[in-house]
């Protein structure tokens, strides 16, 4: 039985959709966006509309921007001998918060996955591939930990190794305040394989 409107039973149905949102937190942001002002209401359907309308590819690395390139390969202090492949546009913001990377990024927009039919031709790699003919010093691959982002690590360090670019992973491990027996085997190992002299 339905409680309330149809409209609001759409817009939580539609809300739903969304990853993260299940049907409670869908119909509580339904109700919210019915008591909002209606000026409010305005100003985000239009701020939905305006990013789906005008958010496109870098046309260098392929993060998301509103311009022909995305404000990190616009910057010139930005080191553009060093590519770090993240597998999307969260991952690339993830570094960006650190403040500590200089060097420019390429985004996948997915890892490979032979169980989903996911393979290097439906990820950003051809595109990788053609960015490393120019003056490219080191490639760090930033892929997930999971199966998918080790396997597309693995496979782009063999594609790439031959050509003489310095091919670099990043380190995985335990967390910081993490207790190692609630940790799992396979971050451990890694831990224990990417150990550091003191």
């Amino acid at each position: 039985m339905n409680y309330y409107s149809d409209y609001i039973g759409k817009m939580a149905e539609e809300l739903s959709r969304l990853p993260g949102i299940g049907p409670k937190s869908a119909t509580r942001l339904a109700y919210h966006i019915i008591n909002m002002p209606k000026d409010q209401v305005k100003i985000l359907t239009d701020s939905i509309t305006d990013a789906r309308e005008n958010v496109r590819y870098c046309k260098c690395c392929f993060n998301l921007t509103d311009s022909e390139l995305c404000p990190v390969c616009r910057n010139e202090k930005r080191d553009k001998t060093q590519i770090m492949v993240v597998e999307n546009p969260r991952d690339m913001a993830a570094y960006e918060k650190t403040g500590k990377y200089n060097g420019v990024y390429h985004v996948l927009h997915g890892a490979m996955s032979p169980m989903l039919g996911i393979g290097p031709e439906d990820i950003k790699l051809k595109e990788l591939i053609i960015r490393l003919q120019g003056d490219v010093k080191e490639l760090i691959i930033a892929t997930n930990s999971s199966l998918e982002g080790e396997a597309t690590a693995m496979y782009i360090s063999k594609l790439v190794k031959p050509t003489g670019i310095l091919v670099t992973r990043i380190a995985s491990g335990v967390p910081v305040g993490g207790d190692l027996e609630y940790i799992d085997e396979i971050t451990l190992l890694r831990a224990f394989e990417g150990r550091v002299t003191l």
